[in-house]
């Protein structure tokens, strides 16, 4: 059995279980960091000696870092077809728009935006800066808005890998309480995976627990 650590309310926890419910496969996830703690356990820093979730163990296989986890579970659980697909031409298309989602898109967002917003008091916030955030954000949904102008999902027609990394972000993005531009392909995106009954078992769970008092 696949054992995953990290607590429900992390979003990267959320990317890896949503790919655990997609690939069906048999787990346990065991709540570790923030409130819970355990991240400077000696058994956790063997898994990951970062200290950081998720983290999980596959029989003798120790593994951290959300993307390296979740290509990890497609290619050896997956069924090679457009999830993850075992042909390297088809595989580079997945894969670079999960790399981009990751390191462009998921990175604007969560610390330049969640935490300043939801896990900062209003009085310690910097609103300026959370404006020049979200402006710099927007920029990165215009690729997403035009990716999916022609196609239902960011690869291709068919769910992949990539809207795992790219749309556990969106649903953060689309409920906080800012202001956002019209979005209405990406709103449209967003509520076919919304539709999916693992991600709103494991992406839309409440981030009330992480909220700031007075924010």
């Amino acid at each position: 059995m696949i054992t995953l650590y990290g607590r429900a309310t992390s979003s990267n926890v959320q990317a890896v279980m949503w790919g655990v419910a997609e690939l069906g496969l048999d787990h346990e996830r065991l709540d570790y960091g923030h409130t819970h703690g355990g991240l400077d356990d000696a058994e956790f820093r063997a898994i990951n000696p970062h200290g950081r979730v998720p983290a999980l163990r596959d029989g003798d296989l120790a593994m951290f870092e959300s993307c390296a986890i979740l290509r990890y579970l497609a290619a050896r659980y997956g069924d090679g077809g457009p999830f993850w697909p075992a042909d390297p031409v088809a595989r580079a298309q997945v894969d670079k728009w999960a790399e981009w989602g990751k390191v462009n898109l998921a990175s604007a967002f969560t610390v330049p935006i969640f935490w300043a917003r939801v896990r900062t008091a209003a009085a310690d916030r910097d609103e300026p800066a959370l404006a020049r955030a979200i402006a710099r954000f927007e920029d990165q949904i215009d690729a997403l808005e035009a990716a999916l102008a022609q196609q239902d999902h960011v690869a291709g027609d068919a769910f992949s890998l990539a809207d795992i990394v790219i749309g556990h972000v969106l649903f953060r993005w689309f409920d906080i309480d800012i202001t956002r531009r019209p979005r209405p392909v990406v709103e449209a995106y967003h509520q076919r995976l919304a539709a999916r009954p693992a991600y709103r078992e494991h992406v839309m769970v409440s981030y009330q627990p992480l909220r700031a008092e007075g924010a």
